[in-house]
């Protein structure tokens, strides 16, 4: 984006100023922004992270400030989608406004992952206020909402981030439908370190075609972030206050899945995560990630969600410990990179990521052929939501998912393929997998999580394994390749079912 005619040369020295006292490791990657750039409007911004969504680019002379529309990435610092949106507001020295746009529902996300969210959304409140950024939380689908906000406040330009999710994706074209044709509408994939549209011009095939092409671009893009500043250009009018718990009574969400114990909303709780990952399970990730058992896990898959810590922030730390653990920073970058972009990547070209008419020609022959075959069990869908299978390591799993809002990844696949095994069809049990993981993942409705589903119950690129019943020519596992795992007994007496368990 560039204004129509020439620019003002700023005046004002931009200082990063946050009051909340940090601790020692916040204060350490706040200084190693600092040694990237005193602010962005400073910093070599790669601009192949934008793309044009609008047909125009020029910002109008009598705007009032630049509009970050925050969505997918729902923090501050180390976004790449906030930090564009302050080097336009910086540029032009304008007024800097940040908005989120709280549907009363999205798809299975119930009253845990709104709870999750809005108290991770206070938090990028707070911070924005301390830097003197205008947060706005509108109610309502940003197409009902977002451009007479735009209207209103005289919005220069706009800034969002990036999903290759469907209903996503179709905000911004409905967006893009109903902004004034003079305010140019640009999006930055804040989410992955390669742009999701750069790492490759296809749907590939598996991590073995798309690894190389990551790494390939990775010494590009792979790069320290510059902070987010004090915003030296006041807004000319305050953001209205947020009543925080009264949001909730617009949601239209289920209220029956409790919030979890375990994880604390926002980025400084991620951030702590993250370092306690670094400094207690970092060095048996390598050996020990899938033993559902070993503490080996980062366990940050919700804050990555959500948006809430930057995948970039994390290889960025892991990578400092190379030295000494390498095979585990090899290992935690070829899970956190490599197989995440590989799932973004899947869902931005297969628009049936969620379908088994997603699945290449052969996984959807071979389960055709296998529709009919009997099988050993069936079950419904509550019965598979409450754990009562035959199967205590399944009813496990299942469990710690309803409880813990998140399930082992080594039991992912295990999880899946049995509910292909004990339900009417694939198409059924595709249905019921997607659901159960969206209704209580605290990561779900996220790529990672439709990948997953699809790939277990649908093979992909599970070619070449022997022909059996129900599952054809796609990969089997059973209870007794887990049993030469790890111990299984161990795990189900920690998830044994209770009857207050839903």
């Amino acid at each position: 984006m560039r204004r129509a005619r020439g620019k003002r040369k700023a005046e004002v020295t931009e200082v990063p100023c946050v009051s909340r006292r940090r601790t020692e490791g916040e204060e350490a990657i706040q200084e190693g922004r600092r040694r990237a750039a005193p602010s962005v409007r400073e910093f070599k911004y790669n601009k192949k992270r934008v793309r044009l969504v609008s047909q125009g680019s020029d910002l109008k002379d009598d705007a009032r400030c630049i509009l970050y529309w925050m969505c997918r990435d729902q923090r501050v610092q180390d976004n790449w989608a906030f930090l564009y949106a302050q080097r336009l507001a910086l540029k032009q020295e304008l007024p800097l406004h940040v908005c989120f746009c709280l549907v009363p529902k999205y798809l299975e996300a119930t009253i845990r992952h709104y709870r999750f969210m809005l108290r991770g959304l206070q938090e990028v409140a707070e911070e924005c206020a301390e830097l003197n950024i205008s947060f706005h939380l509108l109610l309502g689908y940003a197409k009902d909402v977002l451009p007479t906000f735009v209207m209103e406040h005289g919005v220069a330009g706009l800034v969002t981030d990036f999903s290759p999710l469907r209903l996503p994706r179709q905000w911004v074209e409905d967006v893009r439908e109903r902004l004034p044709e003079d305010v140019p509408f640009a999006q930055v994939d804040a989410h992955n370190i390669v742009p999701c549209w750069l790492a490759s011009p296809k749907q590939e095939y598996s991590a073995r075609t798309i690894r190389s092409k990551i790494h390939a671009q990775l010494p590009e893009f792979l790069t320290e972030f510059p902070p987010v500043v004090r915003h030296p250009h006041p807004p000319s009018c305050p953001a209205e206050p947020i009543a925080w718990e009264a949001c909730y009574s617009s949601l239209q969400v289920d209220h029956t899945v409790k919030e979890v114990e375990w994880a604390t909303p926002g980025t400084a709780a991620g951030m702590a995560v993250l370092k306690s990952f670094i400094a207690e399970r970092l060095k048996s990730f390598s050996s020990h990630r899938n033993d559902p058992n070993k503490a080996a896990l980062s366990n940050l898959s919700p804050w990555l969600h959500f948006g809430q810590v930057s995948t970039q922030r994390a290889i960025l730390e892991v990578q400092k410990h190379r030295r000494s653990y390498k095979d585990s920073v090899d290992a935690f970058v070829e899970e956190a990179v490599v197989r995440r972009e590989l799932a973004e990547n899947f869902c931005y070209y297969n628009e049936n990521y969620d379908s088994v008419q997603g699945a290449y020609d052969w996984a959807q022959t071979t389960l055709k052929v296998h529709a009919k075959d009997k099988r050993p069990y069936l079950y419904s869908l509550q019965e598979l939501e409450q754990g009562t299978t035959h199967d205590p390591l399944w009813n496990a799993a299942q469990l710690q998912m309803v409880r813990e809002g998140k399930m082992h990844g080594f039991l992912r696949m295990y999880w899946a393929k049995k509910i292909l095994e004990w339900t009417r069809s694939p198409e059924e049990a595709l249905q019921f997998a997607i659901y159960l993981n969206d209704r209580y993942e605290l990561d779900g409705r996220d790529p990672n999580g439709y990948v997953g589903c699809l790939w277990s119950i649908c093979g992909i690129h599970d070619q070449g394994w022997a022909e059996r019943p129900i599952f054809g020519k796609i990969r089997y596992m059973n209870y007794a390749g887990c049993k030469r795992k790890f111990d299984v007994e161990q795990f189900e007496r920690r998830y044994a079912p209770t009857h207050s368990h839903l």
